[in-house]
């Protein structure tokens, strides 16, 4: 199976951005399905979201992480998910 995935990683990297755009979008559907919403409407989801946040942030309601946190975070993440699927 690794090597399926290498084989069809390298393949994909020899596509044009706008195809690996199209392949990952495809790999997503498979996923979780197509949207219900119409590409307006998730828009206007995130335009609610992203207002929301900066209030919350505007209002103290958030703890800020600096950047150089947040991303060693996620790298330990990533490194623990990759451990565990290494197995």
């Amino acid at each position: 199976m690794a090597a399926l995935l290498n084989e069809l990683e390298n393949q994909a990297l020899q596509l044009s951005p706008q195809e690996r755009g199209e392949l990952i979008h495809r790999l997503i559907v498979s996923l979780e399905g197509a949207p219900t919403d119409t590409p307006e409407a998730i828009a206007q989801a995130w335009d609610e979201e992203i207002a929301r946040r900066v209030a919350d942030m505007e209002a103290g309601r958030t703890q800020w992480i600096p950047a150089d946190e947040a991303m060693s975070r996620i790298r330990a993440r990533i490194r623990a998910a990759k451990a565990t699927h290494a197995d």
